[in-house]
């Protein structure tokens, strides 16, 4: 055998390697249509069941109709507003016998307070006693809320009676003893052209001739406070009812939820919570500057509800959401982002939005010039949850709630 004929020899019986590229190239067109099936059946899949939801959001139309809000960067939570726990060295009273006691009022060592069920009840030692009920039954549903009646702020009045704001059946004045009623302003009656839908809070005057009170919102009753709250409408005003004359005139309007009222001790003038705007408002309601308005403290931590005296004579404030700086601020986010809102709405009732909201309660004293000068928190919370009022009496301040089924007891000895 010659050289060349032994180098074909070899050529021929050289051992193949066998590597993983192999199969791989050998079946590769066949992978690569099996990797198409797969992805046009998964986007197939995917359009089929966005569809409907595309369609419902293209269809339906939002409830709300936001404007862009310009809200303030929120301030830095330092000095007194520093978090901290303190709130949670409160106590619960009548958990689970009480469903959103709004707001609070005492008589010597008796409490009162309206109830999410529709009553007025006052609060001696443990026990719970039914004064009226100012709607009809049955309660207990979002649909029944406006005939069943939802009493917010409770004042004492300078006789001993109680005034009390309905969100939907007006303004009563009640005997705390024998439980009758008298309404002085009507829910839902048309006041120079708008209608009152949502009575929140209201103040009385030490002679009891005047009364102060919110209306929330014309468009929107109590029952839908989160559509109002995100829609951000300055339909809102105060009003004033003259006990004597019986004549109701509104005193401001414009305004973004005015919730929470208190009068100054001159009661020239009423410090009104405007929640949206995240601020309190001075509104002129006597004196040279009556009609005028100017601000009292803007660009709160957080979002205020009621506003009530302290015995320093400062005032209480409650929030029960806040505008967390370091943080992130989902309402303060929304505001400049309308077009998220309506797709919210559309996709959400308010009872799962509520859910995204952060619980944290705080509540503040402030003085002249909007000046704070030491605060309570409650991180999460855990105690004290949807902080709605705090009312200070005997050492202790008592803290109500728009939706939780208890009264907090803070003793300011222990903090």
């Amino acid at each position: 055998m010659n050289d060349a004929a032994g180098l074909r020899f070899r050529r021929q019986h050289r051992p193949q390697v066998i590597t993983d590229e192999l199969p791989e190239h050998r079946h590769k067109g066949t992978g690569t249509y099996s990797g198409k099936v797969f992805q046009v059946t998964l986007l197939s899949l995917g359009g089929f069941l966005l569809l409907p939801l595309l369609v419902i959001i293209l269809i339906l139309e939002s409830p709300i109709h936001p404007e862009v809000l310009s809200l303030k960067e929120p301030p830095v939570m330092t000095g007194c507003w520093e978090p901290n726990l303190k709130l949670r060295e409160a106590q619960r009273l009548f958990e689970d016998q009480i469903i959103g006691p709004e707001s609070i009022a005492n008589i010597g060592d008796v409490l009162f307070s309206g109830t999410a069920d529709g009553k007025i009840v006052k609060l001696i030692g443990r026990r719970i006693h039914t004064v009226t009920r100012l709607g009809k039954l049955p309660c207990g549903s979002r649909e029944q809320e406006s005939n069943c009646g939802r009493p917010l702020g409770i004042r004492v009045g300078p006789n001993g009676t109680l005034f009390v704001a309905d969100a939907y059946l007006g303004v009563f004045e009640v005997n705390p003893t024998t439980g009758e009623s008298i309404r002085l302003v009507s829910g839902g009656q048309v006041v120079a052209g708008r209608k009152l839908s949502f009575i929140n809070d209201l103040a009385v005057t030490q002679d009891g001739k005047k009364v102060y009170f919110t209306d929330s919102s014309s468009r929107w009753h109590r029952r839908d406070y989160m559509h109002l709250i995100m829609e951000a409408t300055a339909d809102g005003r105060v009003l004033e009812f003259d006990t004597d004359s019986r004549e109701l005139t509104v005193v401001m309007e414009n305004l973004r939820f005015p919730n929470g009222i208190q009068l100054l001790p001159d009661e020239e003038s009423v410090l009104v919570a405007e929640t949206t705007m995240a601020r309190i408002r001075r509104v002129h309601v006597a004196g040279l500057n009556k009609g005028g308005m100017d601000t009292f403290i803007d660009n709160l931590p957080g979002f205020p509800d009621n506003i009530r005296p302290s015995s320093s004579g400062g005032y209480w404030v409650a929030m029960s959401a806040v505008r967390p700086n370091p943080g992130f601020s989902m309402l303060d986010f929304l505001s400049q982002r309308p077009w998220i809102k309506k797709l919210i709405f559309k996709l959400f009732s308010q009872e799962v939005m509520m859910k995204f909201v952060p619980r944290y309660s705080l509540v503040a004293e402030l003085h002249d010039g909007g000046v704070c000068t030491r605060s309570f928190h409650d991180p999460n919370g855990l105690v004290a949850a949807y902080v709605s009022e705090v009312h200070e009496y005997d050492g202790s301040l008592y803290l109500g709630s728009f939706r939780s089924p208890y009264i907090a007891k803070l003793d300011l000895r222990d903090v």
